[in-house]
């Protein structure tokens, strides 16, 4: 899988299956969710971070603390999508960003987002230095 950088963005793309859509036709709402994880895994992977590297070596995990999704209009069966990333803050132990779903010029889907940082037996976590360092490629405040 892979990626592209425009600015403070990362863009992955996303087609979507038969496997993705509900009785309707459209897809089903809690995938967007699963599209806007893999779209920041690989956000990762670009900066060179492995979420296993991170919990073999460093005995830490990033978890979802909080999302809000507004769902603005359906993707459909076929549909060539992009996931828009960009971080709005990178503090000591939280991320935060805003990922819009998009197909052409359309925002499908806006999902903010706020990422934690944890130990593997528990509690929260600063990020490594290197890590953040990394993570505020794609930090944009605007």
């Amino acid at each position: 899988m892979a990626g592209r950088v425009e600015g403070t963005t990362f863009i992955f793309p996303v087609r979507v299956y038969y496997e993705d859509t509900d009785a309707g036709g459209v897809v089903y709402y809690a995938n967007y969710l699963k599209f806007a994880e893999r779209a920041r895994s690989e956000m990762l992977r670009h900066l060179g971070i492995e979420n296993s590297t991170l919990q073999e070596q460093d005995e830490i995990a990033l978890v979802v603390r909080k999302v809000e999704a507004e769902y603005l209009s359906p993707a459909k069966l076929d549909d060539l999508l992009e996931i828009h990333l960009s971080l709005t803050k990178v503090g000591g132990a939280s991320i935060d960003g805003v990922q819009l779903v998009m197909r052409g010029d359309e925002v499908l889907v806006r999902i903010r987002i706020k990422i934690g940082c944890m130990k593997l037996s528990g509690g929260a976590q600063r990020l490594p230095e290197k890590t953040r360092n990394l993570l505020r490629t794609f930090e944009n405040s605007n």
